[in-house]
């Protein structure tokens, strides 16, 4: 499980969690990564592996919620030749291919009560059964499992097991959602953008428009580092200037005035169907303590998101916004954006 991607941050909470991965590493014992999507917890995992006495060994890869579940107990600990229907010959599991290394189990919430016995099993024992076997083998495998459910709350409802999470959570490695890395936005968003702009074959990186870094800083990424990874590469390829500062950025790619309509409500009659209403999100507007400099930003803000979006074309920003070109003029040097025309 070879990534490209290296661990980027300057955050206090994102280098507590490094230290600590770094901190269980050498040890035998398994640990627990706990995270939203997109935080980086194969990445953590590869990192308990490359500085553990097993870095030479096996590192194998299972994405519990991949699989069904009548497949996954087979995918785990493998099977023998007539063991089911299609089993024609024996198969080795992922346990056996991660002898002498690591095995990491992603998506572990989503593991049946029979997987989770016979897993149980092979972390207490070392001994692992391929279905149709009558005897077992011992396999020596270091343990990391990643989830973004809550399993505490889930055992309580009778859905993991908790004899199971008692032994996996030797360690448990919490990471923090990106909205949470306090500067860590922006150094990533120049990350990505170096590399695209060096994959684009650009000669220099412009960087972004400062307008485009506070909306950067201030979105609130649900998709953590994966989704910022996409945003900023889109962008950078979309751009045409590379003398320039990247001016524009779409958070949404599906964002379109030509994307289909959702279905109507399942109890509208027919026949009848209702304009759906946008979403309006505006300032707080109980917050605002000077009307004219409320007005005055907002202003600004929707003057540097159409430039950016019309590559600082200003008659088609014009059109956009339905001003003229010298209104539009007057709105650049009034709000002193002529330095970045």
């Amino acid at each position: 499980m070879e990534r490209e991607n290296q661990f980027i941050g300057q955050s206090s909470a994102f280098l507590d969690a490094v230290e600590r991965t770094s901190r269980a590493a050498p040890m035998q014992r398994p640990v627990l990564v706990i995270g939203e999507r997109g935080t980086g917890k194969e990445l953590i995992a590869e990192r308990l592996h490359r500085l553990s006495s097993r870095w030479d060994e096996p590192l194998v890869t299972m994405n519990c919620a991949a699989l069904p579940e009548t497949l996954i107990e087979a995918e785990l600990f493998g099977h023998e030749a007539g063991a089911f229907t299609g089993a024609t010959k024996a198969r080795v599991g992922r346990f056996e291919e991660a002898d002498r290394g690591t095995l990491f189990l992603d998506e572990l919430g989503t593991l049946s009560m029979g997987a989770q016995e016979r897993l149980l099993r092979a972390v207490e024992y070392g001994e692992v059964t391929r279905i149709g076997a009558s005897r077992p083998i011992r396999v020596s495998v270091r343990i990391v499992a990643a989830t973004n459910e809550n399993l505490p709350a889930k055992a309580k409802r009778g859905e993991f097991r908790s004899d199971l999470l008692d032994r996996l959570s030797f360690e448990v490695i919490t990471l923090p959602p990106l909205r949470a890395r306090e500067g860590d936005v922006l150094v990533l968003s120049d990350y990505f953008g170096r590399r695209m702009a060096a994959e684009l074959g650009w000669d220099t990186w412009p960087g972004f428009a400062s307008h485009v870094a506070e909306e950067l800083a201030a979105y609130a990424w649900p998709g953590n580092v994966r989704e910022l990874r996409n945003v900023v590469e889109r962008a950078i390829y979309r751009w045409d200037d590379p003398e320039e500062p990247v001016g524009h950025v779409q958070f949404d790619p599906f964002d379109s005035p030509w994307k289909p309509a959702p279905p109507p409500p399942a109890g509208a009659a027919r026949g009848h169907t209702e304009a759906p209403q946008a979403a309006v999100s505006g300032p707080d507007y109980g917050s605002i303590d000077d009307l004219r400099g409320a007005v005055e930003a907002h202003e600004r803000a929707i003057l540097e998101h159409a430039l950016g979006k019309h590559r600082w074309n200003q008659r088609h920003t014009a059109q956009a916004l339905g001003l003229s070109y010298d209104q539009l003029r007057h709105c650049i040097k009034k709000h002193s954006l002529l330095q970045e025309d």
